[in-house]
């Protein structure tokens, strides 16, 4: 009897903890993509790279949305993108400016 008691508290704290994780806001993903466009932006990345710093920069937006309306996991994909096309604006900046 206390092994099946045992299991069904694991199952409990195992689901509690789940359940948490979707309600933790994204906060270092939303400061990752943060100092990605920070870094695209410093490099020229609005003369070199415009349409990608845009795309970037409307999934940022996005995600900000997102993470206001408590939508926590849209909030985290929308700023892992907008990360991803931060750091592909900055290194096709990066890549045009050397070319020049």
């Amino acid at each position: 009897m206390p092994l099946k008691l045992h299991t069904y508290l694991l199952l409990i704290v195992g689901t509690i903890l789940l359940v948490g994780c979707a309600v933790v806001p994204p906060v270092q993903e939303m400061s990752d993509a943060r100092q990605a466009l920070e870094a695209a932006r410093e490099a020229d990345a609005a003369k070199y790279a415009e349409q990608k710093l845009r795309s970037a920069e409307d999934s940022m937006e996005l995600a900000t949305r997102t993470l206001n309306q408590g939508e926590y996991e849209a909030a985290r994909m929308a700023a892992v993108v907008a990360r991803a096309l931060a750091i592909k604006a900055r290194d096709e900046a990066l890549a045009a400016k050397r070319v020049k």
